[in-house]
């Protein structure tokens, strides 16, 4: 499978090639999602501090999500960033075929839809895979191609893991534990980056950038696209809202291991990626993960006297080998460890 296979690099058709047609009853049925006025947006400048941890415990419990404004990142960075990813995709076929691998433990890798070797259908993505952390360790291995690609990038995931970090402590702390409990549980993390391209589809009620799932891991800061919306996350159940980008917002999503470690008071969102006829999108989604030895586990706080914790101990490690040994929208795999 070669870059001939990335869409980035073919030009597009009036219809849908072959194998990302989704079946009928697994399709994202645009019109019926809704918009949500009420999505938590929290402003990390506030003075109140107290009132931004309840809003961050409002919306953890409620949501699973939230937007953050003034969280420190520089407006000038976010459109770097942006800018320079959107260039990287745009690079010929044969810049691309370097980093083309669809092999899931590469670290860093350009590849296509999600996991291609094992997926019946395919979604209507590109994207890049870097692993960030210790950034010296993986920085060689980055695209030298956009010149200012490794320094651009480089930069943000610095700005992006003091952010989320900051935002694990304040999690913390609205779950009632110490500001580093959730921290030091999940070890030297590991962080890893997605640079999502999604062309134009031809006919976007049939596919999906990314069909519905969780993220495996702690915690995701995703930076949108801020001009064309395409992330959908659901509520109650059963109700797909869209996300519209805000001028210099960013999307936290909470992991499956936030949801282990509150024992299931705090929810991991399922979310999903839409595609349209008109733009192309992109998005910059970091992942901020346990490593792979940390044991995780329902706070000891969080569990009432006498009951079971809802989720039993488990490495990361574990977790996130069952996670890949599945599709991505079958059942939440965090159900394999519910308590025995």
């Amino acid at each position: 499978m070669a870059t001939t296979q990335l869409l980035s690099t073919v030009e597009h058709r009036e219809t849908l090639p072959e194998g990302y047609a989704r079946p009928e009853s697994d399709r994202p049925r645009l019109a019926e999602v809704a918009t949500d006025s009420n999505i938590p947006l929290i402003d990390l400048a506030s003075p109140d501090k107290p009132r931004v941890i309840a809003e961050i415990a409002q919306a953890c419990r409620t949501y699973g999500f939230f937007q953050v404004t003034n969280h420190g990142i520089a407006e000038e960075l976010l459109e770097k960033v942006m800018a320079v990813a959107l260039e990287f995709f745009r690079l010929p076929p044969e810049e691309k075929e370097k980093l083309y691998s669809d092999e899931p433990s590469k670290k860093i890798r350009l590849s296509t839809s999600f996991n291609v070797r094992k997926e019946t259908v395919h979604n209507w993505r590109d994207y890049l895979r870097l692993h960030c952390h210790p950034l010296e360790e993986f920085v060689p291995e980055w695209p030298s191609n956009p010149a200012q690609f490794k320094e651009i990038m480089s930069t943000y995931c610095r700005e992006v893991r003091r952010l989320g970090l900051r935002l694990l402590g304040a999690i913390s702390v609205s779950l009632g534990l110490e500001e580093d409990y959730i921290e030091k549980v999940l070890g030297e993390q590991e962080q890893h980056m997605a640079v999502n391209y999604y062309p134009r589809c031809p006919e976007p009620d049939l596919t999906y950038g990314l069909p519905k799932h969780t993220d495996p891991n702690a915690l995701t800061i995703l930076l949108p696209d801020p001009h064309v919306a395409g992330l959908q996350v659901l509520r109650d159940g059963d109700q797909w809202i869209v996300v519209n980008p805000r001028p210099n917002a960013l999307v936290v999503n909470l992991g499956d291991q936030i949801q282990a470690l509150s024992n299931g008071a705090y929810k991991s969102v399922w979310h999903r990626a839409v595609v349209n006829a008109v733009q192309e999108r992109m998005s910059v989604a970091s992942f901020m993960c346990p490593c792979n030895s940390a044991v995780i586990s329902p706070a000891r706080k969080l569990v009432a006297d006498g009951d079971a914790p809802v989720y039993r101990s488990f490495t990361y490690d574990e977790y996130y080998k069952k996670f890949w040994s599945r599709n991505l929208d079958q059942e939440h795999c965090l159900e394999l460890f519910k308590g025995q």
